[in-house]
């Protein structure tokens, strides 16, 4: 329960950081845009003015060249001058090829009057004509780049989290690959010597039924150690009647659970075939049901349906036990995610493992009401 909430931490800080940079970005843009917006204006206004001394003088022997100069500089803010009317007199900075298209300019004057307070241009004769002006090509870029400074944060927190994600998954690959063999290792050693020990006994005056549940627990340890061989390597999927094999497992569980617990099977046929590993999907119905007796603190029932349908088989597990939160029906299958204080948390992560990338099946919380019921699914395909 602490690994999962560690990563949700690690998951809330990336969104945190990357919140903050786009509200900081966004705030201080926000201000260079109005600064920039204001210099523009005043850049406009010069233009009026340089534009109405050149219209209203009448010395002809006046210098110019200041006036023209203004005028001529404004090579990137667009500016439509109109009469009263709003019929367009002059433009400058339109695309050439667009200027001749009086809709595309009425469309642009339209633009501009949203954009912008017209500048009055008072000419001689109580003539009036307004400057229009948009924004300049600087301005939309530097109002468009928070959002392209946050696309390349979230980009750059994603990157960083799918990598994260899959160096985690290969490291956790190679923990279970080097856990498996280690305790396959370590178990089969004194496995050989209990069943040389065992042999040896049968030759000694010792009562059967002990020899017989002795020999049970080695065929146990012999199982566990298989089981733990094949999870470092593709185990071999042979054709298997899972109903058999889902009958042993139940027998085998109720000799190991408490008598107030009840594990029934219900199936509707007695043969149903799936390409199967025997020992590995044992394991996956005894950690389920191991998890179910502790959900349900050693008492109650548990209901195990095989379903045959026409390309896979459901085999769901049931349980009275007090149920899982719907935002952990993902979780619970992750390693290290625990709710008791003792435990790796890896049963379900295990059974996981073997259902979905042994059998290309599928292992999920069907439905879980709170002290009522809870149904895990497992989906093979035949």
């Amino acid at each position: 329960m602490k690994i999962y909430y560690r990563k949700q931490v690690w998951k809330v800080g990336l969104l945190v950081f990357a919140s903050i940079t786009a509200a900081v970005s966004l705030l201080y843009t926000n201000r260079l845009v109005k600064e920039l917006a204001k210099e523009e204006r005043k850049k406009i206004e010069l233009w009026a003015e340089a534009t109405r001394q050149l219209i209203t003088s009448s010395d002809e022997n006046a210098d110019f060249s200041f006036v023209l100069q203004v005028i001529q500089d404004n090579e990137t803010i667009p500016v439509i001058v109109t009469d009263e009317q709003s019929t367009i007199l002059y433009h400058r900075n339109i695309e050439p090829e667009k200027g001749a298209d009086s809709v595309y300019l009425y469309g642009q004057l339209q633009k501009m009057k949203s954009q912008n307070q017209p500048i009055e241009l008072k000419l001689p004769e109580d003539q009036l004509q307004l400057i229009y002006y948009g924004d300049s090509f600087i301005l939309l870029q530097l109002m468009y780049y928070p959002f392209l400074q946050l696309g390349l944060v979230l980009l750059f927190i994603a990157i960083s989290y799918l990598a994260f994600s899959a160096s985690r998954k290969a490291e956790q690959n190679q923990v279970w690959l080097g856990m498996s063999k280690e305790t396959a290792h370590q178990l089969g050693t004194p496995t050989s010597s209990l069943m040389a020990l065992l042999e040896l006994l049968k030759t000694e005056p010792i009562h059967p039924k002990t020899l017989s549940e002795l020999e049970k627990d080695v065929k146990r340890l012999e199982k566990i150690t298989d089981r733990f061989s094949k999870i470092g390597s593709k185990p071999v999927l042979e054709r298997t009647n899972l109903v058999e094999v889902t009958s042993q497992s139940v027998d085998y569980m109720k000799r190991r659970v408490s008598s107030k617990v009840c594990i029934d099977l219900d199936t509707e046929k007695e043969d149903v075939f799936v390409p199967l590993n025997a020992s590995l999907y044992e394991w996956v119905i005894e950690n389920v049901c191991k998890n179910a007796v502790d959900s349900m603190e050693g008492s109650g029932n548990i209901k195990i349906f095989i379903r045959d349908y026409a390309h896979e088989v459901h085999v769901d597990i049931q349980d009275e036990g007090k149920g899982i939160s719907g935002r952990l029906f993902k979780t619970v299958f992750k390693p290290g995610f625990t709710t008791k204080s003792k435990g790796w948390g890896l049963g379900l992560s295990l059974s996981k493992r073997i259902i979905e990338l042994y059998h290309g099946g599928r292992i999920f919380i069907m439905s879980s009401i709170p002290n009522v019921r809870t149904t895990v699914r497992i989906v093979l395909r035949k």
